[in-house]
Order: C-alpha cells, then sequence, then structure tokens
C-alpha cells in the first residue's frame, strides 16, 4: 500500500516500535473539533511556523512515525526534529492510545507541547514539557478560556471549538 493509498481509505497509519498502529475513521464531531483547532491555530500562527493537519508524521526513531491531528512546527520542519505542538482529538477509538501512550511517546521524544482536546466532554488538556516530564499547564473545562503562550500566544474556549 502506498502513502497515498494509506491516507485515501480514511484510516490513520503510525508505527510504533516496529508495530503498526491503526486508527479507523473518526466520528464527525473528531473532524470538526480538528478544522476548528487548525482554524484557531492558523489565524493566530506566526509566518515562520505551520500547521499541519494530519499531514505531517513526527518520526523520532526509524521504528516509530507518529501522525497527530494537529502539528505545529517550524516551516523547514524534517520530521526527525521534535514539533512545537502535537495535538490529539480524543475519541472513544482513540483515548488510551493519545493519554496513555502518545503522551509517554511525546514526553519522551521532547515535545515541548502536548494538547488533548475531548470534544464529547468540551475539554482541553494542556501539558508542557519540563526537566522532569510533562506537567499539566490546565485542563480547560467549556467555557473556560485558556490563554497559550506556547507555541505562540493564543487563546481558546473549548465549546467554541465545538460548536
Amino acid at each position: 500500500m502506498t502513502t497515498l493509498e494509506a491516507t485515501r481509505d480514511g484510516r490513520r497509519y503510525e508505527v510504533v516500535n516496529g508495530r503498526l498502529l491503526i486508527t479507523g475513521a473518526q466520528p464527525p464531531a473528531h473532524h470538526a473539533a480538528v478544522i476548528a483547532l487548525m482554524i484557531a491555530l492558523k489565524q493566530a500562527c506566526p509566518p515562520d511556523l505551520l500547521i499541519s493537519v494530519g499531514s505531517l508524521a513526527f518520526r523520532p526513531t526509524p521504528h516509530t512515525t507518529l501522525r497527530p491531528d494537529l502539528l505545529v512546527c517550524p516551516r523547514n520542519y524534517t520530521a526527525t526534529e521534535p514539533p512545537d505542538l502535537a495535538v490529539e482529538v480524543l475519541s472513544p477509538s482513540t483515548r488510551t492510545t493519545d493519554v496513555v501512550l502518545k503522551r509517554a511517546l511525546y514526553e519522551t521524544h521532547q515535545v515541548p507541547s502536548y494538547w488533548l482536546l475531548d470534544p464529547i466532554t468540551q475539554e482541553l488538556t494542556v501539558l508542557a514539557l519540563t526537566p522532569t516530564g510533562y506537567t499539566c499547564q490546565a485542563v480547560v473545562q467549556a467555557e473556560e478560556t485558556f490563554h497559550a503562550t506556547l507555541p505562540f500566544p493564543i487563546a481558546l474556549t473549548p465549546s467554541a471549538l465545538l460548536r
């Protein structure tokens, strides 16, 4: 199967320590949340950074390839260096992978910021990398607003992203 065929079938293909992870097609709420967050990030994004929706991979090792729902990286991104931000939108089929496995992988491979957006509970969890690992910077509920500084200044309200 070619890379193009893999993207056309509605599934996401990732490799973790040489094992293939396949995520099936996601529900409409998942796609709507990804698009809304992409638009918000794009509007605030400085010109030296790029917002990618599922098209760029992060390849921290030859045996690991991750495709976050959203990725913020420098325009000259090489895929082997950590992106500035990885975002996963949670769904019933990806919750454990995103909350446990990917969190550990992004932390191990030094991704400075990892966000988890839950469209069901209208909750945004913001994790920031510290010398001892990820620290929960904020858990933002429905109508609350989070004022991020990394990877660039932006104000986000979960319920506004999920309308």
